[in-house]
């Protein structure tokens, strides 16, 4: 590792108004892609001004390549332009799925591949370096704070979803943003 010194983890959040959702995201999971995708449009539409959207990560055992995904894009947030560097490689990564998570979770090409092997491609697809702010060991603090966040509010799938520190059980990524809305009571 080099000597370089990175900043805290950039917080994964967009708009500053009063009413919060947080999304709980697994970074391989397609259901995570597709809330993600459906983000940007939901706060276009809600307004900044009116919805925060915090973005928290959730690292799970049954995607392989979670606990990679899951900090590499918490490196990227360390990184110069912090929190739109990682949005750009959950982009990256929801964009190219099946680089990132064997074949029904066990099998396959991937299996042959190290956690170096996993970064790098990361790193090819989005075209950020993460390889130092990866490899720096108080990083490992924020990777904690994610799962230990989570399983406090009592998260354990993806997505899931908060309005102002409630879960709210019956969201879901296939809804469409008006459903959102409304259940934000913005709509």
């Amino acid at each position: 590792m080099t000597n370089e010194t990175f900043a805290t983890p950039d917080p994964l959040e967009w708009g500053d108004g009063r009413k919060i959702l947080e999304v709980f995201l697994e970074p391989t999971c397609p259901y995570s892609a597709r809330a993600f995708s459906k983000l940007d449009g939901l706060l276009s539409r809600a307004g900044a001004d009116r919805l925060t959207i915090k973005i928290r990560l959730q690292s799970q055992p049954w995607h392989m390549f979670s606990p990679i995904t899951t900090r590499a894009i918490l490196a990227a947030s360390t990184v110069p332009g912090g929190r739109d560097a990682a949005r750009k490689v959950m982009a990256a990564i929801y964009a190219h799925r099946e680089e990132f998570e064997p074949v029904e979770h066990c099998r396959g090409p991937l299996l042959d591949l190290s956690a170096a092997q996993i970064l790098a491609q990361i790193e090819a697809r989005s075209g950020i370096a993460l390889r130092a702010a990866f490899e720096q060991s108080e990083l490992t603090l924020a990777v904690k704070w994610q799962a230990r966040y989570a399983r406090q509010n009592g998260i354990h799938v993806s997505p899931s979803f908060m309005i102002d520190g409630l879960l709210v059980p019956d969201m879901s990524s296939g809804d469409d943003i008006d459903a959102w809305l409304k259940k934000l009571g913005l709509g």
